[in-house]
């Protein structure tokens, strides 16, 4: 039988069960979190990012939902700096061009800031001259850093990042640095 773990990666967290990493200080792992023998992570969330990362001992579902040409839907939740006028959120809706070309149209909305919404550790930096907002974005492709990069080329860069949805999977009622099995 399968086995899927939906886990709430907290920020600072590598999407790894070791860290290979620079010697000295070592970095928080998922093994710091989950003991759950032979899963593995589907797909990525960097240490900055917080949210939804889906853990499986399946081998064809983890490729299955980290592989682009499947396009897997992921929504984000993201705070980002200043408040994106809608010309802005229509070039995300349409594509927008990166380093490695041009993003897939993505859906996106404005919204309130989630709640209940746990506090990252360390906090967000806030400049009190510059105000901030929330949007959800749902792409369907996985590119590095992607979300990131798309609100930083429309000059809104991001703060904070959650991910809350991956597929069918979403965070809801999983406590921040928590995991329960699907």
């Amino acid at each position: 039988m399968t086995r899927i773990v939906l886990f709430n990666k907290p920020f600072g967290v590598l999407s790894q069960f070791t860290d290979a990493g620079t010697a000295g200080s070592p970095r928080k792992t998922l093994s710091d979190f989950i003991d759950v023998p032979g899963v593995y992570a589907a797909g990525r969330l960097d240490k900055d990012s917080e949210g939804l990362l889906v853990l499986t001992d399946n081998g064809r579902l983890q490729h299955r939902i980290s592989d682009p040409r499947h396009k897997t839907s992921k929504t984000y939740w993201v705070q980002v700096e200043g408040i994106p006028g809608d010309d802005s959120l229509q070039q995300l809706r349409d594509g927008v061009m990166l380093k490695d070309g041009m993003t897939a149209p993505a859906q996106i909305r404005q919204m309130d800031a989630p709640d209940p919404l746990w506090p990252r550790d360390p906090p967000v930096r806030f400049r009190k001259s510059v105000p901030d907002c929330w949007i959800e974005v749902t792409i369907s492709e996985g590119r590095n850093r992607q979300v990131r990069r798309m609100t930083a080329a429309i000059g809104h860069p991001t703060l904070r990042l959650i991910r809350y949805r991956v597929g069918d999977w979403t965070i809801e009622g999983i406590e921040n640095g928590t995991w329960r099995e699907a």
